[in-house]
């Protein structure tokens, strides 16, 4: 478990890179309203600067979500923090969450926003592969929360419970040698080849070569859950429609489930049906208003 979670009655809510549906992903604004929203903890992506600082960004370069163009690994944090990072959303920040040039943050700033939150909160970090520093990136992550106190045994710091994630089998290995299998996640997704298609504009030969891939990397992900290295298993939602006998073998065997990206009546009902422990979501206050769980704090209009 990530935190003291045991007595819940209901899944945990993670918020999806905040509250991603009201505000652009991993900004300070969706974070702070993630936790007014009353979630249970929050999900970050995980990238390195030029420099070695650890930022929340889901991809790899800029383009789709700042003003900038190219890597991420292509630029230094003082760089970086001269690009608008929450324009792009279309939606007004309130004062209260800070200016737009405060949108864009480091691991350790979310770090102090949770910190903040007078609660217990939980913290699932992904560590995004392929990357330019490869495994570097976790060494660079667990280095940084050690600086700031967290303890592998417990996965702790202070008031936040830490957890990690990542599709790649490597990363999952490497993690292993310092956390606690009860703290990583492996995560697994379905591999569809029109999908993969139409999302990244892939002919047939180039489309059939990164499903292969990606299959590859979906066998390696089911085989560590199977083994029980970790006892995360962190299934998207389509995996868990299109594999309900895996889901359950798991279950059965033991593997907590954070499911992902739960954001529909239907699903979030699926899940609740299925006794999923951990609900991975873009919108935080619907799911938990269908759970029967209160909000903390109104929503910022």
């Amino acid at each position: 478990m990530t935190f003291d979670e045991s007595s819940s009655a209901r899944p945990l809510v993670y918020a999806h890179r905040g509250a991603s549906a009201a505000f652009a992903e991993h900004t300070r604004a969706a974070y702070l309203q993630a936790l007014a929203e009353g979630a249970d903890g929050v999900e970050c992506d995980v990238h390195l600067t030029h420099d070695g600082h650890v930022v929340l960004i889901h991809d790899s370069t800029l383009d789709r979500t700042s003003d900038g163009t190219g890597p991420v690994a292509d630029y230094t944090l003082d760089e970086l923090r001269q690009l608008d990072f929450s324009s792009w959303k279309g939606v007004r920040i309130p004062e209260i969450y800070g200016a737009k040039s405060e949108q864009f943050l480091t691991l350790e700033e979310l770090l102090e926003i949770l910190q903040g939150a007078g609660r217990p909160v939980g913290l699932a970090i992904e560590l995004k592969h392929p990357n330019p520093f490869e495994l570097k990136l976790e060494d660079r992550v667990l280095e940084l929360l050690a600086e700031h106190g967290w303890e592998p045994e417990s996965s702790t710091i202070g008031n936040i419970g830490v957890s990690f994630m990542s599709f790649s089998a490597d990363s999952i290995r490497h993690l292993l040698r310092t956390v606690p299998g009860e703290y990583i996640c492996q995560l697994v997704h379905e591999v569809d080849l029109e999908d993969l298609r139409e999302d990244h504009g892939l002919g047939p030969i180039t489309g059939n070569a990164v499903a292969n891939v990606m299959r590859a990397t979906q066998l390696e992900a089911e085989r560590i859950l199977d083994a029980g290295e970790v006892l995360l298993a962190g299934p998207g939602i389509d995996y868990v429609r299109q594999h309900a006998l895996t889901v359950q073998r798991w279950m059965d065997s033991g593997r907590r489930f954070r499911v992902w990206t739960v954001d529909t009546e239907k699903d979030i009902a699926l899940c609740q049906g299925l006794g999923i422990h951990e609900i991975t979501t873009n919108r935080p206050a619907r799911v938990l208003e269908q759970v029967g769980s209160e909000v903390t704090a109104p929503a910022v209009e």
